[in-house]
C-alpha cells in the first residue's frame, strides 16, 4: 500500500463512520477501486477503526468524563446505570469477536459481500424510518426507562452491533435503527450507538498489538500512521457534524445512497 493510498482510504473512513453507510463497506470498496491487496490483512482496517473511536473520545470528553465520574462514586446512579447499558451491548460483539473471528475476517476482500449487505442496510433503514415516524404507534411500549434506554433493547442494539461485522453491513446504522424500531429515541440512539463501540474497538487494536499482527502486517509502517492520522482528523470533523444529521434526517435518505452504491457494485464489480 502507498502512502497516498492510506491517505485516501483513511479520510474514507472517517468520513464515513459516523454515517449510516458502512464505513467497512466503502473500506473494502476504496480498496477494490485502488487496487489495494489487504484481504489477508485486517491490521490497516483496524488501525483507521481505532483512529475514528480516538475521534469519538475526543469529541465526546466530556460525556465520558461525566460517566466515569458517575460510575466511581461506586453507586447506582444514571452514569452507572448507562455504563452498564453499554456492557450488556457489547456481550454479542465479544462472543462474536471470540468465537467467530476466522469466520467474519474471511467476509472481507469480496466487493459482492459488501454489496449484499449494503441491500441489508438499506431495508433496515427503510423500515426503521417508517417504524419511527412520528405519529405512527409504536410496536412497543413508550420508553420511559432510566437513561432512555433499557437492559432489554441495549442488549438489542448490542445484536445489532454483532451483525454489523460484516463488511457493508453499517454498524451505527444497524445499531441507530434496532434502536428505533424497538423503541429507542433517536436523540438517545445516536449517542448510545456512538458511545457503544468504544471499547470493542480500542480491544481489538490493543489485541492486534500485543498478539504481533502490527510486526506482521503487510502494511508499513508509514502508510498505517498516515492512514491513521487522516482517519482521525477527517472523523473528528464528520463526528462534529454527521451527529446532528444522523439526528434529524431521514434515514430514508442514506437507504437510498446504499442502494445505488450497491446496485453499481452489481453493475460494474
Amino acid at each position: 500500500m502507498e502512502w497516498f493510498e492510506a491517505v485516501l482510504l483513511g479520510l474514507l473512513q472517517g468520513l464515513t463512520e459516523f454515517l449510516p453507510v458502512s464505513s467497512s463497506g466503502h473500506l473494502e470498496i476504496g480498496k477494490a477501486l485502488l487496487g489495494v491487496e489487504t484481504s489477508d490483512d485486517l491490521m490497516f482496517t483496524t488501525v483507521v477503526h481505532a483512529a475514528t473511536v480516538l475521534s469519538t473520545i475526543v469529541v465526546f470528553h466530556k460525556q465520558i468524563w461525566g460517566l466515569l465520574k458517575g460510575f466511581f462514586e461506586f453507586k447506582y446512579n444514571d452514569q452507572t446505570d448507562y455504563l452498564l447499558k453499554i456492557a450488556v451491548s457489547m456481550v454479542p460483539i465479544f462472543i462474536v469477536g471470540v468465537f467467530f473471528k476466522d469466520a467474519v475476517e474471511g467476509l472481507f476482500g469480496s466487493v459482492h459481500v459488501v454489496g449484499f449487505a449494503l441491500l441489508a442496510t438499506a431495508v433496515l433503514l427503510f423500515f426503521s424510518d417508517f417504524a419511527s415516524r412520528p405519529g405512527r404507534a409504536s410496536i412497543f411500549p413508550p420508553n420511559n426507562c432510566r437513561n432512555g434506554i433499557s437492559y432489554w433493547q441495549a442488549l438489542a442494539v448490542g445484536l445489532g452491533q454483532a451483525f454489523a461485522v460484516i463488511p457493508g453491513l453499517s454498524r451505527s446504522g444497524t445499531t441507530i435503527s434496532t434502536g428505533l424500531i424497538c423503541g429507542v429515541r433517536r436523540d438517545v440512539m445516536a449517542q448510545f450507538s456512538f458511545l457503544m463501540v468504544l471499547v470493542p474497538i480500542l480491544g481489538e487494536a490493543f489485541l492486534e498489538v500485543i498478539g504481533g499482527e502490527f510486526s506482521s502486517s503487510t502494511v508499513g509502517a508509514l502508510p498505517l500512521c498516515l492512514g491513521f492520522l487522516s482517519a482521525f482528523l477527517s472523523g473528528l470533523f464528520a463526528c462534529k457534524v454527521m451527529i446532528a444529521i444522523v439526528k434529524k434526517a431521514r434515514l430514508s435518505w442514506f437507504a437510498l445512497y446504499c442502494l445505488v452504491v450497491a446496485a453499481a457494485i452489481f453493475i460494474f464489480g
